[in-house]
Formats: C-alpha cells, structure tokens, sequence
C-alpha cells in the first residue's frame, strides 16, 4: 500500500485531483473511512483532475451522483444511507463496477471486504450477498483507506488491485 499524510482538506483535494490527471477508463475507486475523514474532498479533487467543472457534493441522500463533461465520466457512489449488503444488492449498483468512465464508492466497506487471495488481494463481498470482485471483471481497482489522525491530519493509504 502506498500512504500518504495530508495536512488539509485542500491536500487531499491536491491528491485527487493527481489521480484524476492520470486515471484510466474503467477504473473502480473504492473509498473507505470513518464520517468525516476526507472522502468527498479527494472526489471534488479527482474530478478537478478529470477536468469536470461542476458541483461536486456527496451523494449520500442521491445515492449516485453523474459527472460528464471532463476527460472521463465520473460516477460517484455514495452507501452511507445503504447499511446492510442485502440493501446494497437491492440497489442494483453493479453495473458501477464496470464504468463507462471512472467510479468512485465512498462507504465501499459495506459492499467489499478486502482479503489476501492466492492471486494477489481480491475483494469478497460482505456476507457474500454480492458476487465477488475480480480483476476478471474490472481491468483496475483501487482500494482507498482514509484514516483521521487529528482535525485537520489525515493517513491516505492506497492499492492498485488488477492494475
């Protein structure tokens, strides 16, 4: 995992919008942390990177929020509100997994579980309600743990699963 500390919510938007200069197409970025950490901070900074020009805002009551218009199209998932996997399977959200542009999971921690597999890291779906992820199905995943070490301080770590 590479890690990073970012000292302000605009460092992590800086870090975003890193991501977003340099993202490929079909890419699944999956956001985990606690309320608060910084999650729809790096997305404004990502699509800033993608070249979207809108009003990025957290989807949590929407559920997905659509960005086109940049180099790639952003679809921004948001699974607060979502608590259980069952909940998550009734959604109908897998298509996600296969963007027609770039996705973004914030909450990803109630869809996936990250495992260690025989073939590198591989996601397993919580309580198996949802079939598992693979670089079968996806050509990239990155997996994205935000953690807060003070008000302003935050421990960004990441993976590239089927880069």
């Amino acid at each position: 995992m590479v890690t990073s500390i970012s000292h302000s919510p605009s460092e992590t938007e800086t870090l975003g919008e890193a991501w977003g200069r340099t993202v490929a197409f079909g890419l699944v970025i999956a956001l985990c942390g606690d309320l608060g950490a910084g999650k729809t901070q790096l997305v404004k900074g990502l699509a800033r990177g993608l070249g979207i020009t809108a009003r990025v805002q957290s989807p949590t009551f929407a559920l997905i929020n659509s960005y086109p218009g940049g180099r790639l199209p952003l679809f921004h998932l948001d699974l607060y509100r979502l608590e259980t996997p069952q909940l998550v399977l009734a959604a109908g959200l897998e298509e996600y997994l296969h963007p027609n542009g770039v996705t973004v999971i914030e909450w990803a921690e109630r869809w996936f579980i990250k495992k260690p597999g025989s073939a590198g890291t591989l996601l397993e779906a919580v309580d198996g309600a949802i079939p598992r992820y693979s670089t079968a199905h996806q050509a990239a995943l990155r997996w994205v743990e935000i953690e807060v070490l003070g008000e302003t301080e935050r421990r960004i770590s990441y993976e590239d699963i089927g880069a």
